[in-house]
């Protein structure tokens, strides 16, 4: 999994390329080298998007986990007593 470094770093190179990309608009553009640059900031906030989606994945399986763990031991839920009785009745 990334650390939050690597996603500094992700931010850092974005940062840098937008201003290479506000210098090339500036400067008489080349656009050439206005395609070059966005393909780089795409693939950058591409790398960002699924390192975030790995990182909420494996948190929410995490969080999946401890909540089913304790259900798993025999503990049971309000809502599913309270359904219970309610059937009952």
């Amino acid at each position: 999994m990334a650390s939050m470094k690597d996603i500094e770093r992700v931010a850092d190179d974005l940062e840098k390329l937008v201003g290479e990309f506000r210098s090339e608009l500036k400067n008489g553009p080349d656009f050439d080298r206005l395609v070059q640059i966005t393909d780089e900031i795409s693939e950058h906030a591409d790398n960002a998007a699924q390192t975030f989606t790995s990182v909420n994945e494996t948190l929410m399986s995490r969080i999946s986990e401890l909540g089913g763990g304790g259900r798993r031991s025999g503990q049971k839920s309000s809502a599913g007593s309270r359904e219970k009785a309610e059937s009952s009745a």
